[in-house]
């Protein structure tokens, strides 16, 4: 089950551990989806309170289900 698995395994979601802190490499999908916003390699708490404080984004499944984002990634995606 993708949820339990380790991130550091390789699975269909690819090298996961690679766009995240190293304290979460060792987390499943589903803690990693559950944690702060700034357990994504590159983004510092000061990002993170900024997306918190503008889109009230507090964790990485907030990040990834935000609607603006979503809509923002189908455009792009469009316009390839």
């Amino acid at each position: 089950m993708l949820g339990r698995q380790p991130m550091g395994g390789t699975d269909c979601w690819g090298d996961i551990a690679g766009k995240v802190d190293k304290a979460y490499e060792d987390k499943t999908i589903a803690e990693i989806a559950d944690a702060p916003v700034e357990a994504l390699q590159g983004v510092s708490e000061g990002d993170a309170q900024k997306l918190k404080d503008a889109f009230n984004i507090k964790t990485v499944r907030d990040l990834g289900t935000n609607k603006y984002f979503l809509w923002a990634q189908s455009i792009a995606k469009l316009a390839e």
